[in-house]
C-alpha cells in the first residue's frame, strides 16, 4: 500500500508538535509497519527531518526491507530519534 501526501502531511505534523509521536503515530496508521531506533543505527540519507526525529521510508514490497525515497513504494516508516545536544 502507498503512503499518501495526506498520510505524510499528517505524520509530519504529529512530529513536530507532539511528544509521544512513535505511540500517537503507530495508533493512527496501523496499516503502516513502523520501526523505531536509534539515528546512529541507519546510515541511508532521512526522507525527511522533523525536531528529534529523521524519517526514512520502507519498502517491504519485495523479499527483503529497504529504503526507499518513494512514497508510492513506502509499506512502511523507520522513526529514528536523534541524540539532543545540550
Amino acid at each position: 500500500m502507498a503512503l499518501a501526501a495526506i498520510e505524510l502531511a499528517e505524520i509530519e505534523q504529529v512530529l513536530a508538535s507532539s511528544p509521544q509521536a512513535y505511540l500517537e503515530l503507530r495508533q493512527k496508521f496501523p496499516h503502516l509497519a513502523w520501526i523505531r531506533c536509534d539515528a546512529s543505527d541507519v546510515t541511508e540519507t532521512p526522507y525527511r527531518s522533523f525536531g528529534a526525529f529523521d524519517l526514512y521510508l520502507l519498502d517491504s514490497a519485495d523479499h527483503c526491507a529497504a529504503i526507499t525515497d518513494d512514497p508510492a513504494r513506502a509499506t512502511g516508516i523507520v522513526l529514528a530519534k536523534r541524540a539532543t545536544v545540550s
